[in-house]
């Protein structure tokens, strides 16, 4: 005999083997008890309800020849005939094949003819929601006024998509979700008829991950069966045939996020990765592990909505008192977002650990409320950090108090006088911004030092040497304009100087470069150093050597063929002959021009270089090759 699946094995066949719809059940057996079965029914609600099995049943027990309690008895030659599907008067149609016009036409044409069997014709129409407008409309007459043997029973899960005119003619029944209870204690009743060695814990976890599905359920548990055949079904191995991690790993996960520890969170990921679980099976049980935590968190007696053990109960309570209840909101915010994005996403984990960074890091989030609530709850538990320190430092000063008071001799503390800082210049504030992230490495405050890290300024050069500390929003500006005072004292002992601070906010669409004057950048695009060197201690010609060297390459040409140029090793009065003396003297000036424009050579030595320079040119002499100099019009003294 062929293996048949679970959930065809273990089908209801009748009313009594149902679970969880008790509400309709008890209505469909009094009505066949009473005889007042109606001619249409809409039987709607989530898939693996029931809606199908209930049908069968119903077709079965109208026309059963000994009904008993309203139940089908089975054992008649129609319910034998039902239940194989040997019965012409019980018809079942898919609507999401057979959704045309033409399909309902020839129901219409059947409806004329009797049944020949049993008591009632029977239509069930499973996933009525799929006809088209025309067979919806042909269906109407007919199902307002059928003969009186004829029933359709109309199944749906989206009974927002029927007409409206068809739920009026129908008497509706909404099947619920199964709950995980119903579910496991059906799931055990299977495992023992079927002989399978199953953990309640396992069971428990396919009866939440059916989703209130008794039809899923029944078929992971045969997953989980087939690949673990012969063996005892564990918790574990469970998890791994769905791949669905521990709900120690979510309360991990928990951990990480609520400290910004992104590396711990990636790390987590990390590892269900390799151990092969389904990302979008992970965020999806995430958030169901945040929900949890969520109700735990505003009330106290939520053992009948959580669906968790008692242990684990215990520790999502302790991870309730750590944290509040709008980051719990915010964290399933943003992973209920995730989880609708990863269903069409080719990279599901590159998708998941940007999420992970963005929740660790408030300052991503941009100017939304939720990411500006974050960062100021972030600031909030940096202070109340410090707020324990200074607890432990007056619980130290009570100590010493004592001490005193048994009998040793303190003298009172002399004040201090305040140290007289000199006034900040330019360079000063060059300093602070060289050393800014030395500076902030070093602060004692702790609250203070991580939000300027978080979120750090851009550094200008304000008025009378005043140090401008520039943000991107308003809210930032406030919380650091109240620290203001202790940030100066914080600087003053860093750099020992009376630095001044301006705390600005940039203005909406207001660019940083085009109102401040971004120091870091000056800084980082200036590539030399300008040196002065004493007049005295330099020799003249190693400044005609180093910045008068005449550009004869680019704007002299040789004269007669003759090869120009003069050698940068070569001393300035062995210049090759075919060099005129007033090529010479231009390219000289031109080049000490252009490095008095540099900076290179002092003002004060351009005159007596450039004299030196003309009186060495003008006394070469031509060599011994047969070339000889230009004549000039004009008498060489005046060139």
């Amino acid at each position: 005999m062929p293996y048949v699946a679970l959930y065809r094995k273990f089908r209801p066949p009748t009313f009594e083997d149902v679970k969880g719809q008790d509400h309709i059940v008890t209505t469909l057996k009094n009505q066949i008890i009473s005889d007042r079965v109606g001619h249409a029914y809409l039987f709607c609600g989530t898939r693996g309800t029931g809606k199908t099995s209930v049908a069968k049943i119903l077709s079965r027990a109208v026309n059963c020849e000994h009904p008993v309690d309203g139940n089908p008895c089975g054992e008649c030659e129609t319910c034998r005939a039902i239940a194989e599907g040997r019965c012409v008067d019980v018809v079942e149609i898919d609507a999401a094949s057979n959704n045309g016009v033409d399909n309902i036409r020839t129901i219409i044409d059947e409806v004329s003819y009797s049944p020949t069997m049993g008591k009632k014709k029977v239509y069930i129409i499973d996933e009525v929601h799929m006809l088209s407008t025309g067979a919806f409309n042909a269906l109407l007459k007919t199902l307002e006024e059928p003969p009186e043997y004829v029933l359709f029973i109309l199944a749906t899960t989206e009974v927002q998509k029927i007409p409206i005119t068809i739920l009026s003619r129908c008497q509706r029944y909404d099947f619920h979700r199964i709950t995980i209870d119903t579910i496991e204690d059906r799931l055990k009743e299977v495992t023992d008829r079927e002989g399978i060695k199953a953990q309640e814990k396992a069971l428990r976890y396919i009866a939440r991950a059916a989703d209130g599905s008794m039809r899923d359920s029944l078929s992971l548990l045969d997953q989980c069966v087939a690949f673990n055949y012969g063996q005892e079904l564990t918790y574990d191995k469970v998890l791994g045939v769905l791949g669905a991690v521990d709900t120690s790993v979510f309360g991990q996960m928990f951990k990480a996020l609520t400290q910004s520890d992104a590396k711990e969170a990636l790390s987590i990921l990390a590892d269900v990765v390799i151990q092969g679980r389904e990302l979008s099976q992970f965020v999806a049980d995430f958030v169901w592990y945040l929900r949890n935590l969520m109700l735990v968190t505003t009330s106290d007696n939520v053992e009948d909505v959580v669906d968790i053990s008692s242990d684990n109960l215990e520790v999502l309570k302790d991870q309730a008192q750590a944290t509040d209840i709008d980051t719990i909101m915010h964290f399933i915010s943003v992973f209920s977002e995730l989880e609708a994005s990863l269903r069409f996403a080719a990279q599901k984990r590159i998708l998941i650990e940007m999420a992970l960074i963005r929740v660790c890091r408030p300052q991503m989030e941009g100017t939304t409320d939720e990411g500006l609530a974050q960062r100021v709850r972030a600031l909030e538990n940096k202070a109340r950090e410090s707020a324990d320190i200074i607890d432990r430092i007056r619980n130290g000063q009570i100590a010493v108090t004592n001490a005193a008071s048994s009998g040793a001799s303190l003298e009172a503390p002399k004040p201090v006088a305040a140290r007289k800082l000199d006034k900040p210049i330019p360079e000063d504030i060059k300093a602070v911004v060289d050393g800014f992230d030395r500076f902030l490495g070093g602060m004692k405050d702790a609250a203070l030092k991580n939000f300027m890290k978080t979120d750090r300024p851009r550094l200008s050069l304000g008025a009378d040497n005043t140090l401008q500390m520039v943000f991107n929003n308003q809210v930032t500006m406030g919380i650091i304009e109240a620290q203001k005072k202790y940030l100066e004292q914080e600087l003053a002992d860093a750099f020992d100087k009376d630095i001044k601070v301006e705390i600005r906010a940039l203005a909406k669409g207001e660019q940083f470069e085009e109102s401040y004057i971004d120091l870091e950048a000056i800084k980082s695009a200036i590539q030399f150093d300008v040196v002065t060197e004493d007049e005295e201690s330099r020799p003249v010609e190693d400044t005609i050597s180093k910045g008068s060297e005449p550009d004869i390459t680019s704007e002299s040409q040789p004269i007669d063929g003759a090869s120009g140029g003069i050698n940068e090793n070569q001393p300035m009065y062995e210049a090759s002959a075919d060099i005129t003396e007033s090529q010479a003297v231009d390219e000289a000036s031109a080049g000490m021009i252009e490095n008095q424009m540099m900076g290179e050579v002092p003002d004060d030595i351009q005159d007596a270089d450039y004299g030196f320079m003309t009186e060495s040119l003008q006394n070469l002499s031509p060599e011994d090759d047969g070339n000889s100099f230009e004549e000039k019009d004009e008498p060489e003294d005046e060139a």
